[in-house]
């Protein structure tokens, strides 16, 4: 049997130093100029064919440049799917060349519905044989837990993993989500603790079943932390969406492990020196990311 997701992600974390994961959202006004010109002034199934194979190309060159300094890369389904069967094409192809390259899999599509179609959602993303075979996957639970039981199977006999949405930073989300007695953010809390205690936690301590937690809630991150003590935090918005290292950490446990930062457009577009290519400064940008997280961690951010 595979080890559980908890500790899969916590020796990835390990073996590259700092918990850090990489966003693959491929804004298509946003690609470089040698990707973009190949869909420029198509239209229709014609665009969209050209699009897809150019957002493959694009991801596969940043994967080559994230190989050994990150633990993880995050595709957001959502740039895939917009693009119909050449962007799913791509998507399946982008979750391949990750693996290949010894990088964990999140799949971000936010899943969550109940009894057969998330057994269906799982086969896609999470089955070993399905099209993407990720190693997790981001889920809503507000249709209710049980959405989440036709996946947990996978997260006990494959390996894999869920995160959970528990405190997003969209303006909207507190008035659903907002940590405090009582919320919605606390009762899934309890709920991924008790799937987690109940066989799904590892020798690390850490769980296959994750939250997801924005770093522009670093507030709250302490208190839904010991809600959750054996829960990965999954935490987008570092970089480009205004997020700090120090706040992207709050919820992490005392040995650094236990919250991922994720960074997506500061990486895979940013800044590109004179005469350097785009997986060296793919590279450049993620070991940055990398070190900054391992010096927050060494300087105590991590407290809990």
């Amino acid at each position: 049997m595979m080890p559980l997701f908890g500790d899969r992600l916590a020796l990835a974390a390990q073996s590259v130093g700092a918990p850090v994961a990489v966003g693959l959202d491929p804004h298509l006004d946003r690609l470089p100029v040698e990707f973009a010109a190949r869909f420029a002034g198509l239209t229709g199934r014609e665009a969209r064919a050209a699009a897809g194979a150019a957002i493959g190309d694009f991801c596969e060159v940043v994967l080559d440049g994230l190989v050994g300094t990150v633990a993880a890369v995050k595709p957001q389904s959502a740039f895939f799917e917009q693009l119909g069967a050449p962007g799913f094409a791509a998507l399946e192809r982008v979750c391949a060349m990750a693996r290949d390259r010894g990088l964990l899999v999140i799949l971000d599509a936010k899943r969550g519905d109940i009894a057969s179609t998330a057994a269906a959602y799982g086969r896609a993303a999470l089955d070993p044989d399905g099209p993407f075979a990720a190693d997790a996957l981001t889920v809503s639970p507000w249709m209710g837990m049980d959405t989440l039981d036709p996946l947990l199977g996978y997260c006990r006999t494959q390996g894999r993993g869920l995160f959970v949405l528990v405190r997003t930073t969209n303006p909207g989300s507190g008035l659903f989500q907002r940590h405090g007695e009582p919320s919605g953010a606390v009762c899934v809390a309890h709920e991924i603790a008790r799937v987690n205690a109940e066989g799904l936690t590892g020798d690390s301590g850490l769980g296959s079943v994750g939250a997801v937690v924005g770093a522009q809630v670093a507030s709250e991150a302490p208190g839904l932390r010991s809600l959750m003590p054996a829960a990965w935090f999954l935490v987008p918005g570092v970089g480009s969406q205004g997020g700090g290292m120090d706040d992207a950490l709050a919820g992490c446990r005392g040995d650094g492990l236990g919250a991922l930062p994720v960074a997506s457009r500061s990486v895979i577009f940013g800044d590109q020196r004179s005469g350097e290519g785009l997986s060296e400064a793919v590279h450049r940008r993620a070991v940055a990311l990398s070190r900054q997280a391992a010096k927050a961690i060494a300087a105590g951010c991590a407290k809990n």
